[in-house]
């Protein structure tokens, strides 16, 4: 993006900001000043760095709008830029939402927080008896040890009612990671049982009920289901920033976790009702939404972790409570969108910031606004950055050299390995067989510091041992690995995983594109790990046919059960289906012709030698192609034309029951051959 672009742009959105008066004289009497300095300066650092194509963002103070700011376009075909009305999906901020609405059913004596959850939804059940311990309380508070997150299908391009019945199928599949109420770890799946139990008890669909209950009475005009199924409302729009490459307008099927869009500005409305001038509810319960709610395991690490509420990430942050003042926080992350809200509901003053990309830098921007507002109100102290000084290595202690070995979190795996000549610890992620370098940490003064300022620690409680990064800027620990403990007696699968190729079968045409790493898996054994399996994160072995959860404190983890179809052995990984890879069709030269079954399972065809394609699809279909390296090269969803095949890709075909895909396929010594020559000048 050029200068003269940027400048213009700049100067566009300020035109959008919802100021009273304007001038040299307004600005100097505007008290928000730096604030809003803050917003701009940062967020177009973001967007013309890269990690994020659009943004809005918005302060409010005492119930009134003070700014409120669009960035960038939200349709760069067609040159409309971000306003205030302009809708972004806020993903989990919606967690805050679905809570409201929880505690509205509360003040109406139908429901009540810390009975079970199977009071309420009489069909859930899970294979592991402690289910029935879980309070409608602990699926609001992360606390309920439910393995983490229906995947499959929900996040796309459509909304679909089906992902609510699945994830009550998957969960009486699955097992908790530990005991109810004895950790908090972040979990999506205790929101849709929230979702759930507000149709249930009231009667209505989820959005109706939000309509009627929260938004009406709110008057907020602008929030609504996901960008991708919300009508008549102006969009922004997500480009990858590699490619450029417009995704379909994103849509999440689990509402009550993440499926929300809204404005910045009427994030900041919700927010105020949080205030004592709150309209939506009874004074018990807004008491129990601004209240920290947390697990058995609160108190055993260095410093306070994060005080997850009702639906909130956070209900304090040190610094600010040391000067009296309460934080209430909430960010959200999609596929295609990050966000950030704060509130502080004793002054009426909050904060929101949206923008489209994965890494737009909301929940940072979003803080420094806030901090700006609080001090230029005299709230809190200013607090100086402190000068960043590298730290002196120190020896590092020799009972921490028993911290050395195999760390994991959701579906990564890694090692770390001591240094004690250069009193450092390294530490590599495994890719495959592959250990790449991820982090180089040295010791000094009781914690481990990174390259970029980070600090951490090791830790080891009730027999596990944890990996804990100590956040200075918001005075917060957050166990970021836990260790994988060796197995006493290994077992082993019935069949060998060890760099086996699986090729996922229950794919929607609108399942997201942040999902298409799902689609081609790898199972990998480590002779270092025996008795684990690494499929989609790491497993224990249990039995030939079952490989479970190894970590309590992790988030999004899943289960392995192998079972026959067809003739062959299938893997499900929690709710994801596969199939063996060498069970796909070879891709022949000439037409293929490819039908979607009952019962609605996704087609593989494999290239064995390089070949060109073509396609002719159904309306609704998907097809995607994978190199031998795994990698997605084409997608129906973002890609157009004729594809390239390397010898040993595979092509996916995703469609409704019945659906016929054509695939016409050319040798590439033959498509070259018959290429048009350029004539000669």
């Amino acid at each position: 993006m050029s200068k003269t672009r940027i400048v213009v742009l700049a100067c566009l959105c300020c035109l959008l900001v919802a100021l009273p008066a304007s001038g040299k004289e307004a600005r100097k009497q505007n008290p928000y000043e730096r604030a809003i300095g803050v917003a701009r300066s940062e967020i177009w650092k973001e967007i013309t760095g890269g990690k994020c194509g659009s943004a809005t963002a918005a302060i409010m103070v005492e119930g009134r709008l003070v700014y409120a700011e669009g960035f960038g376009m939200a349709d760069r075909q067609r040159s409309i830029p971000v306003d205030r009305a302009t809708l972004f999906n806020m993903g989990s901020i919606g967690k805050v939402y679905v809570a409201a609405a929880i505690m509205l059913l509360v003040d109406d004596g139908k429901v009540a927080l810390d009975k079970p959850v199977t009071d309420y939804l009489p069909e859930f059940t899970m294979a592991d008896d402690r289910y029935r311990q879980i309070t409608v309380r602990m699926t609001l508070n992360h606390t309920s040890g439910l393995p983490g997150t229906e995947g499959a299908n929900s996040f796309g391009f459509a909304y679909d009612d089906r992902v609510k019945r699945e994830t009550l199928e998957t969960l009486a599949r699955a097992r908790l990671k530990h005991a109810p109420g004895a950790m908090a770890v972040y979990c999506n799946d205790g929101f849709t049982l929230a979702e759930l139990i507000v149709e249930r008890v009231s009667g209505r669909k989820y959005l109706d009920f939000l309509h009627a209950r929260i938004f009406k009475p709110l008057g907020l005009k602008n929030t609504a289901i996901g960008v991708g199924a919300v009508k008549g409302k102006p969009i922004a729009l997500y480009y990858d920033p590699k490619t450029g490459k417009k995704h379909p307008p994103e849509t999440l099927s689990i509402l009550g976790a993440g499926g929300l869009s809204a404005t910045a500005e009427e994030l900041c409305r919700f927010a105020d009702a949080f205030s004592a001038n709150g309209r939506l509810f009874k004074r018990a319960s807004l008491a129990e939404m601004k209240r920290a709610q947390p697990s058995s395991f609160r108190g055993n690490l260095r410093n306070p972790e994060i005080s997850f509420g009702l639906g909130w990430d956070m209900t304090g942050l040190p610094r600010y409570e040391a000067a009296g003042v309460q934080v209430l926080g909430k960010s959200g992350g999609t596929g295609n969108y990050a966000s950030m809200l704060y509130t502080v509901p004793d002054k009426r003053i909050s904060v929101a910031v949206i923008g489209a990309g994965r890494e737009t830098g909301a929940m940072r921007i979003a803080l420094e606004m806030l901090d700006a507002v609080l001090v230029d109100r005299k709230l809190v102290p200013g607090q100086e950055k402190p000068l960043a000084l590298p730290p002196v290595a120190q020896k590092v202690p020799p009972e921490h050299l028993s911290f050395e070995g195999y760390y994991a979190a959701g579906g990564k795996l890694g090692q770390f390995v001591f240094d004690q000549e250069k009193n450092s610890v390294s530490f590599s992620l495994l890719k495959g067989r592959e250990k790449v370098p991820a982090l180089a940490l040295v010791y000094a003064d009781g914690s481990y510091h990174d390259a970029a300022g980070g600090r951490s620690y090791f830790t080891a409680l009730d027999g596990e041992g944890y990996f804990v990064n100590s956040v200075a800027s918001v005075g917060l620990d957050m166990i970021a690995m836990q260790r994988v403990k060796p197995v006493d007696k290994p077992q082993s699968l019935r069949i060998d995983m060890d760099g086996r190729s699986w090729l996922r079968r229950n794919v929607r045409p609108s399942e997201s594109v942040m999902a298409v790493d799902s689609h081609f898996e790898k199972s990998w054994l480590y002779k270092d790990l025996p008795g684990y399996v690494f499929f989609g994160g790491i497993k224990r072995i249990e039995s030939p046919e079952f490989a479970g959860m190894p970590l309590s404190a992790m988030r999004d983890q899943t289960e392995l059960t192998l079972f026959e179809k067809e003739g062959a052995v299938w893997a499900r990984v929690s709710d994801l289906l596969f199939s063996p890879a060498e069970g796909a069709a070879a891709l022949q030269a000439g037409e293929n012709s490819l039908k979607i079954g009952s019962d609605g399972y996704t087609e593989w065809l494999r290239a064995d030698e390089e070949m060109i394609v073509s396609f002719v699809r159904p309306e609704q279909g998907r097809i995607i192609l994978f190199s031998p390296d795994d990698t997605a090269t084409y997608d129906s969803a973002l890609d157009t034309g004729d594809a390239y095949a390397a010898q040993g890709s595979y092509l996916e075909f995703a469609g409704g029951a019945g659906d016929v895909f054509i695939v016409t396929a050319r040798p590439r010594a033959a498509a070259e051959r018959d290429k048009p020559k350029e004539p000669r000048r």
